[in-house]
C-alpha cells in the first residue's frame, strides 16, 4: 500500500507559518515520525532513542544543536527523553524568530507536554496524532463531525475498510493497516513495547505484571463508568495506585476519559466518567478476542464499537488542531446519550449502535432526551454497525462507514 496522506498535514503546514517549534505527540506507532518528515523533509532529522544522540543532548546540548548549524531547521524526534534541551532551543527561538524551525515528536504525551509548557509556553504550537482514521485509510474526505444530526447522511459510501468486525478487530496502527503486518503478529509486540519502555519511563513500575493485569481487567470495563474502588480490589492494588495508573495510560495514549456533561439539566446526574480505548485492535487484544468472527459473537461489541466511533470523533477534531470536547449524558434514573457536545447555541446529542439493522428504538434515547431540556438548537443523530444512510422521522441514521 502506497503512503497514505494524513489529515494532519494540513494544520502542520498552517502552523508552521506562525509558530517557531511545532510538537507533535500520541502513541508509539501511529505514524508521527512518518507525518513530519513528509511535511518537513528540509529538516535536519535526529532521533533521540539513539543511544549516542541522547548521551550528546544531555551532555553538550549546545553542541549538539550546533552540529546541524546554528540556524538550521531541525527535527527532533522523541524530544522528551532530554528535557535540559527544551531551555537552550527556547534562547535560539528567541533569538533567532524563525517559523517552523523546530519540530519536536514525542510518544508520551505528559513528559513532553510538562518540558514544553516550562521551557517553550507561547512559541510551540502542540498537536496530538491518534492511529489512522477511517477517512484516512479510505482516501477520502471524512464527515464533518459538527455537520451530524444538520444535514441528510451521505448515501452509497463504499470504500476498501472491509467489514465492520475485521476493521474493530484490526484497528488503525500504521504498521498493521498500511505495511500488512499481522495484527495478530503485532499487536502483542506492540503491547510488550509500550510496557517496557514507555511505562517504566513515564513511572517507577517495578511489577509490570500487575500492571498489566491492570489493563486488562479496565479493557473489561471500557464503556462502562470509571470505579476506582471496585477497579482497585480486583487488581489487588489501592485506590491511589488505580488512580496514578489511569493518569499513566492515558498520558501514553492508550486510553481517554469521556466526562459526564452537565448543562441546564434539572435532574440529579452522573458525575462519573467513563473509560475508553483508543485503539479498538489494541482493545481486542487485551481482551484476548482472536479474530474477528469471535468479534461479532463477542458480548463487550457494543462497547468495543462505541470505543470504535467514539475514537474516530477525536481524531476528526485533533487532526484539525482542536480539542476532543466530547462528553456522555446520563441522569439517576438511567436515560444515557452516548456522545454529547456543545458549541455554543448548537448542542449535538449521538446514539451508537452496533447493529447492523436499524430499528427505531435507536432512536428513543435521544427523543426523551430532547424533551427534559428548554433549548431549541438541537442536533440529534445515530450512528450504527449497518452499511446504508438513512432518515427517520427527519433524524439522520449515519452509516459506520460514513466518518
Amino acid at each position: 500500500m502506497p503512503d497514505i496522506k494524513r489529515d494532519m498535514e494540513i494544520k502542520c503546514r498552517d502552523l508552521a507559518k506562525h509558530f517557531p517549534v511545532i510538537t507533535v505527540t500520541g502513541p508509539r506507532q501511529s505514524g508521527k515520525t512518518t507525518l513530519l518528515r513528509a511535511v518537513f523533509p528540509n529538516h535536519a532529522y535526529v532521533l533521540l532513542e539513539e543511544t549516542h544522540q541522547k548521551d550528546f543532548a544531555q551532555s553538550d546540548p549546545v553542541g549538539f544543536l550546533d552540529q546541524f548549524g546554528v540556524n538550521a531547521d531541525i527535527f527532533i524526534d522523541e524530544a522528551q527523553l532530554v528535557p535540559k534541551l527544551f531551555s537552550y532551543i527556547q534562547g535560539r527561538v528567541d533569538r533567532n524568530q524563525k517559523a517552523g524551525q523546530y519540530i519536536l515528536s514525542g510518544s508520551q504525551h505528559f513528559l513532553l507536554n510538562e518540558a514544553v509548557s516550562q521551557s517553550l509556553a507561547g512559541r510551540a504550537a502542540i498537536l496530538q496524532l491518534l492511529p489512522f482514521s477511517l477517512s484516512e485509510l479510505a482516501e477520502r474526505e471524512g464527515l464533518p463531525i459538527d455537520e451530524l444530526g444538520l444535514k441528510k447522511p451521505p448515501l452509497g459510501i463504499r470504500d476498501s475498510s472491509g467489514s465492520l468486525m475485521e476493521s474493530m478487530f484490526q484497528g488503525f496502527y500504521p504498521r498493521p493497516r498500511a505495511q500488512g503486518v499481522p495484527v495478530v503478529d503485532w499487536m502483542p509486540a506492540y503491547y510488550r513495547t509500550y510496557l517496557e519502555r514507555d511505562v517504566r519511563s513515564l513511572a517507577n513500575i517495578g511489577d509490570l505484571d500487575s500492571f498489566s493485569r491492570f489493563v486488562r481487567l479496565l479493557a473489561g470495563r471500557c464503556g462502562q463508568l470509571l470505579d476506582l474502588s471496585s477497579l482497585g480490589n480486583d487488581a489487588g492494588i489501592s485506590h491511589t495506585t488505580a488512580s496514578r495508573w489511569i493518569s499513566i495510560l492515558e498520558a501514553s495514549f492508550l486510553i481517554f476519559r469521556l466526562r459526564p456533561y452537565f448543562r441546564n439539566f434539572s435532574k440529579r446526574l452522573i458525575k462519573s466518567p467513563k473509560v475508553y480505548f483508543i485503539d479498538t485492535g489494541l482493545l481486542c487484544y487485551l481482551l484476548g478476542i482472536r479474530n474477528a468472527e469471535e468479534l461479532l459473537l463477542h458480548p463487550l461489541r457494543g462497547q468495543i464499537f462505541e470505543c470504535f466511533i467514539i475514537s474516530q470523533l477525536y481524531k476528526e477534531r485533533l487532526n484539525r488542531g482542536l480539542d476532543p470536547d466530547f462528553y456522555f449524558w446520563r441522569d439517576a434514573q438511567g436515560l444515557e446519550i452516548d456522545v454529547v457536545w456543545d458549541r455554543g447555541p448548537q448542542l449535538y446529542g449521538l446514539e451508537l449502535k452496533s447493529a447492523t439493522t436499524f430499528v427505531p428504538d435507536f432512536t428513543q434515547s435521544l427523543l426523551k432526551w430532547s424533551q427534559l431540556q428548554n433549548e431549541t438548537g438541537l442536533a440529534l443523530s445515530v450512528i450504527y454497525g449497518g452499511d446504508d444512510s438513512l432518515s427517520y422521522k427527519d433524524m439522520p441514521v449515519y452509516s459506520w462507514r460514513s466518518l
